[in-house]
């Protein structure tokens, strides 16, 4: 029978490391939640595995024992706080989220939660950060205001959910929700990113193989055409200009520099906000991209309200939140209008309609929402449907950039070959003539 190595919390929130002999992990989980532990770690034991009763589960009363002797000796450890670069990836935060929430069902101390959640961090940002809010928790802030003062790791809409969670004594259950809705976004996200490396990725191998041909090729092919007696085509005339300027000029230098450059300029302008919205309208303009980013955005911003609503957060609050996280400035405009008109004792649905950002149905759904007084919930399906129209455009863009890349690559390699013989076909008709 295998043998399973598993971490536990017993009724005072203590971590217990043991063994047990089970026919397979979901009879060993089973079999720890009997004795009144909650699982947090199981693995089957390597190597080879016991017969008879000699690895059934240690006595429960050595563990806290154990326990503690394991606490004092990373007690050291966790205090430590390491030189930390960037940001926390966003599939840490949800993982730490989706923890937390468990732990909170369980009905262990939030402290408690917190520091058996940071045990488990690697070195680094994430880390440092549960360790200071420990530290604000333990000092007699709330997890809200501790978390409020890491905004590099737990932003607004974050802290905001937690602390409605905190109001209605319902955190764990709103810590499931954000992460769901965490989880959603990066799924959402990871799709558009997805969709964009394939034709990324062949275009950077075309353009680097044109270089190469320009640098190599084309300038040997220019010393041959020196020896004809013939003019050259003016495709010709191009391809070698186009060549000598690549091989001498430092052309090269400038294809391959130029996607930093775009980049760069493209972060530096959006610093400002006419240039951030200038960037956002361009986006919109785009065929196909334009959808999905507008589908997106909605998907998005409706998702955010929907869920701070349903946590009980004000409406106007919750617009706010929602307005500084949407991530598009024609978005954000709008929502702001929403704001102004709601607090004048406006509906949502009329602002909104008035933006034209947003299709009719989002619009009429909306309004439905209102006069139901379901609105979160209408928000939430909003956001359910435009994630499914996202993935359909992000299918119908890949099928639309294949025949175009090869297309133009096609015109690409038919430009070359034409320039490069050309001046041959030239010169046997020269030939011809002064043979005839």
């Amino acid at each position: 029978m295998p043998t399973f190595q598993y971490e536990a919390l017993n009724a005072a929130g203590q971590s217990i490391k043991a063994e047990l002999e089970a026919n397979s992990s979901d009879e060993a989980i089973s079999r720890i939640r009997s004795q009144g532990y909650f699982p947090m770690k199981i693995k089957e034991k390597a190597g080879k595995r016991q017969k008879g009763p000699a690895a059934s589960t240690p006595a429960p009363a050595a563990a806290p024992a154990a326990a503690g002797g394991a606490a004092a000796k990373k007690k050291k450890g966790l205090n430590e706080v390491s030189f930390t670069i960037g940001r926390v990836p966003l599939k840490v935060i949800t993982q730490f989220t989706r923890q937390l929430s468990t732990l909170q069902d369980a009905g262990l101390p939030i402290l408690r939660s917190l520091k058996i959640l940071q045990q488990q961090q690697k070195p680094g940002l994430m880390r440092n950060t549960l360790a200071g809010v420990c530290a604000d928790v333990e000092g007699g802030s709330t997890l809200s205001e501790a978390m409020s003062r890491h905004p590099r790791v737990f932003d607004k809409l974050y802290v905001n959910m937690v602390q409605a969670g905190e109001t209605g004594g319902v955190l764990d259950v709103i810590l499931q929700r954000l992460a769901e809705f965490m989880e959603k976004a990066q799924k959402l996200r990871r799709r558009i990113r997805g969709a964009m490396i394939y034709p990324t990725v062949v275009i950077s191998v075309a353009v680097l193989m044109v270089t190469a041909i320009m640098y190599f090729v084309i300038p040997k092919f220019r010393k041959l055409f020196a020896s004809f007696k013939t003019g050259l085509p003016k495709i010709t005339l191009y391809l070698i200009g186009f060549s000598h300027w690549i091989a001498h000029e430092y052309g090269w230098a400038y294809i391959l520099a130029s996607p930093f450059v775009i980049w760069l300029l493209l972060k530096i302008i959006g610093k400002t906000k006419p240039g951030r919205y200038a960037i956002d309208v361009v986006k919109l303009k785009i065929p196909v991209m334009g959808l999905i980013v507008s589908k997106g955005t909605i998907a998005r911003f409706t998702r955010t309200l929907g869920t701070l609503l349903s946590a009980g957060v004000p409406i106007l609050e919750a617009i706010n939140i929602t307005r500084e996280t949407c991530g598009h400035m024609i978005y954000e405009r709008a929502l702001q209008k929403v704001h102004d008109a709601i607090r004048e004792g406006e509906s949502f649905a009329g602002p909104l309609r008035g933006a034209r950002v947003c299709d009719a149905i989002v619009v009429n759904m909306i309004d439905v929402g209102e006069e139901t007084g379901d609105l979160d919930k209408m928000l939430m399906k909003i956001a359910d449907n435009y994630d499914e129209e996202v993935d359909v455009l992000v299918t119908s863009m890949m099928s639309i950039i294949e025949p175009v890349m090869i297309v133009v690559l096609g015109v690409i390699v038919g430009f070359i070959v034409l320039a490069v013989f050309l001046p041959y076909v030239k010169l046997l008709q020269s030939v011809g003539s002064q043979t005839g």
